[in-house]
């Protein structure tokens, strides 16, 4: 099933990354937060999709992507050259990581646009949930870090929300952590056995946390991921 959305607007969130704002006409849109959309055009003959996960909260007729430039991504391009009033093809909105249970704690933990996904997650869990949740955030730099200050304020609203960013290519004044998510795991936790641990981010990330979140004690059942990425390492090996 496919549906027409309008970009209602565009907008600079970080280095090479915008956000889109869609409208679906007298429709409100439902789906789990976490959960992902699709963009379908033609290029050359052919249909490209590709997968998009709202930043935001369902219950309007509107939903805002993140969306990083690559010079060679078909799709990334192809919205960025996207202007105010244009149509976009969108599939339904499917996808398995969402909140499993708000009555515990959670970690969210996120590398570049794997942040999209767990975003809409931290705000539905900032709304319903009863524990504490802890966003951490890896990008290469400080320009990279995008929805910074949307993740700020809601950590300043929320008395229940703690956010670590970490660069793995840090800046000369950067004066947080350094390296990836995975390395500060032990770090940042004491309790890796009833947290629920959800994971996103390129492929080669995930696979690695989810090894060590298995390592310091985390049950396969608190720790949540897309569930496809071990397959796309193991192809690019």
């Amino acid at each position: 099933m496919t549906d027409t959305a309008t970009l209602v607007d565009r907008y600079r969130l970080a280095s090479r990354v915008s956000g889109f704002r869609l409208r679906v006409p007298d429709r409100e849109l439902e789906y789990e937060p976490g959960q992902h959309t699709t963009v379908r055009f033609d290029a050359g003959g052919e249909e490209v999709v590709r997968p998009y996960t709202p930043t935001t909260l369902p219950g309007t007729d509107e939903f805002a992507l993140a969306i990083r430039r690559y010079d060679d991504g078909l799709a990334s391009s192809y919205m960025h050259t996207r202007a105010p009033g244009d149509e976009i093809m969108i599939g339904e909105f499917e996808g398995n990581l969402t909140l499993e249970d708000p009555d515990r704690d959670v970690a969210l933990l996120a590398s570049g646009t794997g942040l999209t996904p767990l975003l809409a997650i931290l705000r539905h869990y900032l709304r319903e949930g009863t524990g504490d949740a802890h966003l951490v955030f890896g990008e290469r730099t400080a320009e990279s870090l995008f929805h910074r200050s949307t993740i700020d304020e809601l950590a300043t609203m929320h008395g229940n929300c703690e956010v670590t960013y970490t660069l793995s290519d840090p800046d000369w004044d950067w004066l947080g952590r350094i390296g990836y998510v995975q390395e500060h795991l032990e770090d940042l936790f004491d309790d890796f056995e009833s947290r629920d641990f959800y994971v996103c981010g390129v492929p080669e990330m995930v696979v690695e946390t989810k090894e060590e979140l298995r390592d310091l004690g985390a049950p396969d059942e608190r720790i949540h991921s897309e569930g496809w990425e071990s397959d796309a390492v193991s192809e690019g090996s």
